[in-house]
């Protein structure tokens, strides 16, 4: 599989993109885990508020126990004692009740401030890449020989902008069909850096290279 072109321009393109995708990603991420902190500190009343309600509610049944040995009104001390025991008790589940709901609201949260992005950064960049990689790869099987320079051509002819044709030829058609050696390497380059690779070396561009 061909992940990056052979062309310089394209190259470079690719590498930053891929760049700044990961950096976007590292960002949302830190982003998030901000968030999540943030959100989490939230919770903190509730969870000291159930640590003083469990605290409290643990020295009223302490208390409770002597107190309901009294002969005769221990029972009827004891009551309020046990029903304050008891309302702490409900405080500190309130406290923790709170808490967790506000854990489940920072990690919805930060999954969003990380997912979100990230899933539409991704969206856009890696579709793109993917098309280069299945289009490069499956170009680079037929492109063995200079022979196969006259499908690349003839693509050239179909896909390329009519001004970057008359650059090269005013007539491609009948230079691809009387087999203009030069004209068609020069179209096939054409379409192959469009592809991301760089044609085979033919004698036309060899006589071209100093």
């Amino acid at each position: 599989m061909k992940v990056y072109s052979d062309v310089g321009t394209q190259r470079v393109g690719q590498v930053v993109g891929d760049l700044v995708l990961v950096g976007w990603c590292w960002l949302c991420v830190e982003l998030g885990l901000l968030v999540h902190r943030m959100t989490e500190g939230l919770g903190e009343p509730g969870r000291k508020a159930a640590e003083a309600g469990d605290g409290l509610a643990g020295e009223l049944r302490k208390m409770s126990e002597p107190i309901g040995k009294v002969p005769a009104v221990g029972d009827q001390l004891r009551s309020p004692i046990d029903g304050a025991a008891g309302a702490a008790g409900k405080l500190a589940q309130a406290g923790r009740d709170q808490a967790h709901a506000v854990d489940q609201l920072a990690l919805v949260l930060a999954g969003v401030t990380i997912g979100l992005p990230v899933l539409f950064a991704v969206l856009i960049w890696m579709p793109r890449r993917i098309r280069f990689s299945r289009r490069a790869t499956a170009a680079r099987k037929f492109i063995d020989n200079a022979a196969d320079l006259d499908l690349f051509a003839l693509r050239a002819m179909a896909n390329q902008p009519m001004h970057k044709l008359a650059k090269i030829t005013d007539d491609p058609v009948a230079a691809w069909r009387n087999g203009d050696a030069e004209v068609i390497a020069d179209l096939a380059g054409l379409e192959l850096r469009t592809t991301g690779l760089k044609p085979p070396r033919t004698p036309a561009t060899q006589q071209d290279t100093p």
